[in-house]
């Protein structure tokens, strides 16, 4: 396919671009690294160090957008060179604009404190305990059966449990939560056009979190939820009960198809790449090496969103207020100027590894990464423990070298609809 036929499909809804997005990205890098598409007013930047120019500049890019997406037209009419005013005035039209994920300036800043609070490498210590065990029932029960679909019956209901037991939801409320969870969209699926970032699962879970703040504020116990509740912003100042919901809901569902599709993504290179499920079982210490370079081919999510807050410029392209900006993270991580010629293919540490940005960069950075690593690594190594060998369904995806993967038809997020694995017990 020519670059001029990858330049007339649209990014957000051809199924072609949506499902394996890395030729459409490789088609249009010729372009610049900063190139203005021809189906959207919008900018999309596939370079890695003008990825990073934008991640690492708050001041001139606003996250407002980063859920709505760059497809989403600006809900009124920019007036000036600055326009950070009108975007904030008209927070409410955007998808998730009462999300951190969409905050800017000071208002971000408090809540990622609170949030910097939750994540801490005490905290997720503490959470290791229930990770392996739980890991090691759902990998054990799969084991025994000599097969599983991964997605489905392995990856989604474990992030599930892993987070809700580091937030403190009670037990009996778990399987609700899993349930709603299956059932709800995938964040930038075109199979829901009219609302392709899907909140009905964020409503549902904000009235749960409502109830269990509440109960916490009156009996304070030791999880997560009860430190929310005590806690306050830098200047001492405390959050009010809806922001506190917000920032629950959040970090429950922030991590859920991301560490998902990564588990699924990871046992892919695992079983596809020749000699790396027995390299790692004979050396558990390369399994952080093998996460990252997964990490950085294939991150579970494409990209992210931002929106020009006032006339500036990425690289020598000038970009001016109002100016919506696809910044492409799976291209970056995949830039042949940063990674060398090799860009594209899996390699066993890689020197520079932990600087791709699947994670994102600046103010914005992932703060669930550290949860999503361990609970990654904790459950590959559950597998490794319980089986002699793992092997990719011949009978579903096809033989090595000729496979059949259903990816997620989503704009974001990039990781297998499902992946089938057969299991070979100790």
């Amino acid at each position: 396919m020519t670059a001029q036929a990858f330049t007339e499909r649209d990014y957000f809804t051809d199924p072609a671009v949506l499902l394996d997005p890395y030729g459409y990205f490789e088609e249009m890098r010729p372009r610049g690294p900063v190139c203005q598409l021809q189906t959207h007013d919008c900018l999309l930047v596939t370079g890695y160090e003008e990825c990073l120019e934008v991640l690492r500049n708050p001041i001139d890019f606003s996250s407002l957008n980063s859920l709505a997406s760059s497809a989403f037209p600006l809900p009124f009419k920019p007036e000036g060179s600055d326009i950070s005013a009108q975007l904030e005035a008209h927070r409410d039209r955007y998808v998730g604009g009462n999300l951190v994920v969409t905050y800017d300036d000071e208002r971000h800043n408090n809540v990622r404190y609170l949030v910097s609070r939750m994540f801490t490498p005490s905290r997720l210590k503490a959470n290791e305990a229930f990770m392996r065990d739980y890991a090691g029932q759902l990998v054990g029960k799969v084991v025994a059966k000599g097969r599983c679909e991964l997605v489905t019956e392995v990856a989604t209901p474990y992030v599930t449990m892993v987070i809700a037991d580091l937030l403190g939801v009670p037990p009996e409320d778990r399987v609700l939560f899993e349930q709603q969870i299956a059932q709800g969209q995938t964040v930038g699926s075109i199979e829901n056009p009219d609302s392709p970032t899907d909140m009905s699962v964020l409503e549902f879970m904000g009235g749960h979190f409502a109830r269990y703040l509440q109960a916490r504020a009156e009996n304070p116990g030791h999880d997560l939820l009860s430190e929310l509740v005590t806690i306050a912003y830098p200047d001492g100042c405390r959050p009010d009960l809806i922001e506190l919901i917000s920032l629950a809901v959040f970090m429950f569902a922030a991590g859920q198809d991301t560490s998902a599709k990564l588990l699924g993504n990871s046992m892919r290179y695992i079983v596809d790449t020749p000699g790396l499920q027995q390299q790692l079982r004979d050396d558990r210490q390369l399994i952080p090496w093998m996460l990252e370079e997964v990490l950085r081919l294939e991150g579970s999510t494409k990209a992210t969103h931002r929106v020009a807050r006032r006339d500036t410029h990425i690289g020598n392209v000038k970009v001016p207020a109002g100016k919506a900006v696809i910044v492409a993270l799976a291209a970056g991580n995949r830039d042949p100027r940063r990674w060398g010629e090799d860009a594209s293919e899996f390699k066993l540490k890689r020197p520079g590894i932990r600087e791709h940005i699947a994670f994102g960069r600046g103010a914005h950075t992932c703060a669930g990464a550290p949860l999503a690593r361990a609970e990654v690594a904790t459950i590959l190594n559950s597998f490794f423990d319980l089986t002699s060998d793992i092997a990719i369904s011949e009978a579903t995806h096809g033989k090595r070298g000729a496979r059949r993967y259903q990816f997620e038809p989503s704009f974001i997020i990039r990781g297998l609809d499902n992946l089938h694995l057969e299991l070979q017990g100790r």
